[in-house]
């Protein structure tokens, strides 16, 4: 099974892979148990009776988080298997993805259960995506979507790790990919600034990222590497 702990409650699931641009973008799920004992599901991958079974051992499914307007792709079986279970939007989502009832749409300082377990900001700025950032504080994981890419070089091709390099995506000095990072120039960099400030005084040592590496120690000391693009 590729469901592994991070922490005390704390997991990470290996997903499917998905081709985007000619690229193989291995894809990441996390799974965090709260006070309650309910599971609290990040960008939630392809399900399957293995990975249910597993999942259903450790508690019940109560929390399902769309941090992006990307990751989206499987939640139509999730919500089909896991009815009682509530949907969370990032902003602009429910507006893409008209064909589900989301119940609520991610924010700041959103009093929701976890509220005491996880920190959430959400990163604006760009006119392209916001993304949802969230914080386990008892395990002090960042967990980030798309927001940091830090793909392994061995996983590509020459070509491949060329235009990784380029765009900012190549571990292990994997940053926000250049497409997004042009995009807040046309948005709010203070606004940007002032989630990355937070983000900054949150405690991390390690960074779940749903493509590419982990960063598994010195976590905020790759986030100031990873976001010198935007500080001043």
């Amino acid at each position: 099974m590729r469901i592994t702990p991070l922490g005390k409650n704390i997991w990470i699931y290996e997903g499917s892979t998905v081709n985007f641009y000619g690229f193989d973008f291995p894809t990441r799920m996390t799974v965090i148990k709260l006070n309650d004992n309910s599971l609290w599901i990040h960008s939630p991958e392809k399900l399957n009776n293995e990975l249910k079974n597993e999942l259903e051992k450790l508690g019940e499914i109560k929390h399902i988080i769309s941090p992006n307007k990307l990751h989206h792709l499987f939640l139509p079986e999730w919500i089909e298997a896991y009815p009682k279970a509530i949907q969370y939007a990032a902003p602009g989502l429910a507006k893409k993805r008209k064909d589900i009832k989301f119940d609520i749409e991610l924010s700041d300082n959103s009093k929701n259960d976890w509220e005491i377990e996880i920190d959430q900001i959400v990163f604006q700025g760009s006119p392209a995506m916001e993304e949802v950032v969230f914080y386990h504080k008892s395990s002090k994981t960042l967990i980030l979507t798309d927001l940091i890419e830090n793909f392994d070089p061995n996983t590509l091709n020459w070509w491949q790790r060329g235009i990784a390099k380029l765009t900012g995506i190549l571990a292990p000095n994997g940053k926000t990919p250049i497409d997004w990072r042009i995009s807040f120039a046309f948005g709010s960099k203070h606004k940007a600034r002032l989630a990355l400030n937070i983000i900054m005084n949150w405690d991390t040592e390690n960074i779940v990222l749903s493509h590419g590496k982990c960063i598994l120690g010195q976590g905020n000391e790759f986030v100031e590497k990873s976001f010198k693009w935007l500080i001043k």
